[in-house]
């Protein structure tokens, strides 16, 4: 069920953004404070549940996390429009990082073999390892959250800080973590205090997902974003299925 939205408290003198991704147990949050247009970054924190990120205090401005928001009832060859287009804007091989979200009927599911079917015989293996933290995207989300809370995907993020090209070396290779860590120390002054951070059972990969979906966090605040698809799909929770980049 749907929390309330929370009150707000009194005004900031400044705003409160956090990128955030999923790990094994938890949520890994990446945040900064923005002021007028300085972001400065903070350390990482660790979040056991969704909702926690949600009922933070102070309150985040805007949420941009690497789950899908919105879900289709019945599965569809291909997933989401959104990430369709994601996709095809990144092309081969980063598209490869783009999965299905699976639909709606698969979450309440207990194996891989019965998600899979109920998912219309389709399901990626990292689709069904988040499975957890899709099903508790869904529980919480409702329309007015979306004035929070976007959807993003890392390697779009990291594709905007490339000038609009993908990156060339997989995430989970050193070639790959040496390319991400440059485009985000180009970009985003004093970032390491992010992603130099470390924890126990998170990759560095995830520091530094969760410090690009901030990138686009600082976006949505400046309007400046790209949203895929441009007219968005909704889902029957009154959701927007889109990624915005």
């Amino acid at each position: 069920m749907s929390r309330p939205h929370p009150r707000r408290g009194a005004p900031l003198p400044y705003q409160v953004l956090a990128g955030v991704v999923p790990y094994a147990d938890g949520w890994l949050a990446a945040t900064a404070k923005l002021q007028g247009i300085t972001m400065s970054p903070e350390e990482p924190q660790l979040f056991s549940s969704f909702l926690d990120v949600l009922d933070y205090k102070p309150a985040y401005q805007v949420v941009t996390v690497a789950i899908p928001v919105g879900l289709l009832d019945q599965p569809s060859p291909g997933g989401r429009r959104c990430e369709q287009d994601a996709r095809r804007l990144l092309g081969l091989p980063r598209s490869a990082a783009i999965t299905s979200a699976p639909s709606r009927r698969a979450l309440s599911c207990s194996s891989y073999e019965d998600a899979r079917s109920a998912n219309g015989g389709r399901l990626s293996i990292v689709s069904w390892k988040r499975m957890r933290h899709i099903a508790e995207v869904d529980e919480v989300m409702a329309p007015y959250w979306q004035r929070t809370v976007v959807e993003v995907n890392p390697e779009l993020s990291f594709y905007q800080l490339n000038d609009d090209q993908p990156v060339r070396f997989s995430k989970h290779k050193r070639a790959g973590i040496e390319e991400r860590r440059s485009l985000l120390k180009e970009r985003i002054p004093q970032i390491e205090r992010i992603i130099d951070a470390r924890f126990p059972r998170v990759a560095a990969a995830h520091v530094l997902d969760a410090a690009a979906c901030l990138w686009t966090a600082r976006r949505v605040v400046s309007r400046a974003v790209n949203r895929l698809p441009e007219d968005p799909e909704w889902d029957n929770e009154g959701l927007r299925m889109e990624i915005v980049r």
